[in-house]
């Protein structure tokens, strides 16, 4: 699909949004939808570490080094380009835009529809790269994406079409409706399923035709793997409870996007959340955290994420290197796009950081 060079991309993001929005009853207030001024420290912060990551992507479009690799990185790199608000097509990123998507699009197997590439075969990366090309979906040009005669030269559309067909083939192969490391694994765990299930409804939000089997597969795959108090198990079935914010926070998004608010599995991993606000600068994996973090509060309870966001702002600002980056558990790379990513959800502008 293409669609028109946008002279504002963010008014053609409302415009697809507001086709969303599931009835008038539940429709946000249009000074949450749109937002407000963005405070100055959120705009310092996201500044700094969108130049870090743009003074660290390759010419081949990726990102080496600083941690984690591979097409799942690249994506979410791309993701926190394309949520500054700059013009995808014709602003002051729109050749970083570009090279991330070749980048992704090129390694994908034109056979299975899978984001791999060479050492980095993992369903986590599959869908944050699933993620990242459903955000690009309608707002790059595809007309300017490829500059010769690449390999694997496929649109944004076609190339989403494909990743989730291999999404849709893995869980086939799964009993329990999920997704692991594997696209051929036949166990799951909550972690890499809420990668690939947020995946897979960005792309049905931006058109991509997802059967409703597979929604509802995966998200009562998380209704058993969540408990009354709200806790949220790893892997298998059932069970294997612990206070994990990370997953905790992913069950609350799937359950949100996914639009079953009205389960009770969703009413208790939000209060479990909202009744736990100070936690931004804990220890386990806290970027991953805080990138989940910040989008289940925000579709869950907008007032308990206005505190929370506070909190967040002030922790990374103290944590932010010189440079721009943001340390993290998994490296730089993702340490700094994650915790910009937690940010973005201050600017509104992609498709999946609206209500």
């Amino acid at each position: 699909m293409i669609q028109p060079t946008r002279p504002c991309l963010v008014a053609l993001i409302m415009t697809i949004v507001a086709g969303l929005s599931a009835t008038p009853a539940q429709a946000q207030a249009p000074s949450i939808r749109i937002g407000e001024v963005v405070p100055r420290d959120v705009r310092e912060i996201y500044e700094k570490g969108l130049q870090y990551l743009v003074a660290n992507q390759t010419e081949a479009g990726d990102w080496k080094g600083g941690g984690e690799q591979g097409p799942g990185v690249t994506g979410l790199c791309l993701m926190v380009l394309l949520a500054s608000g700059e013009d995808p097509n014709f602003g002051l990123y729109s050749n970083n835009v570009r090279r991330a998507l070749r980048s992704i699009i090129s390694g994908q197997d034109g056979s299975t529809g899978f984001y791999g590439g060479q050492g980095h075969s993992s369903m986590y990366n599959h869908g944050f790269a699933m993620l990242a090309l459903a955000e690009a979906y309608g707002a790059v040009d595809d007309r300017n994406l490829w500059t010769g005669n690449e390999a694997n030269r496929r649109t944004i559309g076609q190339s989403l079409e494909l990743a989730v067909r291999a999404a849709v083939t893995s869980q086939k192969k799964n009993s329990f409706g999920g997704w692991r490391y594997s696209p051929d694994a036949t166990d799951a765990d909550t972690s890499v399923s809420g990668a690939v299930l947020v995946g897979l409804l960005a792309a049905r939000n931006a058109g991509i035709e997802v059967p409703d089997e597979v929604i509802d597969k995966s998200l009562n795959y998380f209704t058993k793997m969540t408990s009354p108090s709200g806790q949220v198990g790893y892997s298998g079935g059932f069970g294997g409870f612990d206070e994990s914010f990370a997953r905790i926070s992913i069950a609350t998004l799937v359950y949100s996007v996914g639009r079953r608010k009205d389960l009770s599995q969703f009413k208790a991993t939000l209060n479990y959340l909202v009744q736990r606000l100070d936690n931004v600068s804990q220890q386990n994996w806290p970027e991953y955290t805080r990138y989940y973090q910040a989008q289940a509060l925000f579709q869950g309870d907008v007032e308990a994420w206005e505190k929370w966001n506070k909190l967040l702002v002030r922790h990374l600002k103290q944590i932010q290197a010189v440079d721009g980056s943001i340390q993290g558990q998994m490296g730089t790379t993702l340490g700094t796009s994650m915790s910009c990513l937690a940010l973005a959800l201050n600017y509104r502008f992609l498709p999946i950081y609206e209500r």
